[in-house]
């Protein structure tokens, strides 16, 4: 999703970050997520190393939820995949929803990769 300004794509998080044109909020939220290979969880999706990820570990659909404890305007979320390293485990297909809990989530966005 792109803020007004249209933030381009691929575009720093973190440069975004320091000139104040973005805010990081995850740390607002709880994450939780589908499944996960031991040691490939929510801290290493989190930790902001390109060299650790998240592994899923189960069936499909692969679902990453981040649940914030009040209601929160989100204008921008970034996602880095690198499907010179992960290939088949690349997303082709990346789903946003949005909703007042898990069960009422209505589908926003759908963002499919260009690899």
């Amino acid at each position: 999703m792109t803020t007004p300004n249209k933030t381009p794509p691929g575009a720093d998080p973190k440069q975004l970050e320091r000139t104040g044109t973005v805010r990081e909020i995850g740390s607002q939220a709880v994450w939780s997520l589908s499944s996960c290979k031991p040691g490939f969880g929510v801290d290493q999706l989190r930790d902001d190393n390109l060299e650790t990820y998240w592994q899923s570990d189960g069936s499909q659909p692969h679902l990453v939820n981040i649940q914030f404890r009040r209601k929160t305007t989100v204008k921008t979320l970034c996602i880095y995949a690198d499907y010179k390293s992960d290939e088949s485990y690349t997303p082709s297909k990346i789903s946003v929803r949005v909703g007042n809990n898990f069960h009422n989530l209505q589908e926003i966005r759908v963002c499919l990769s260009n690899f």
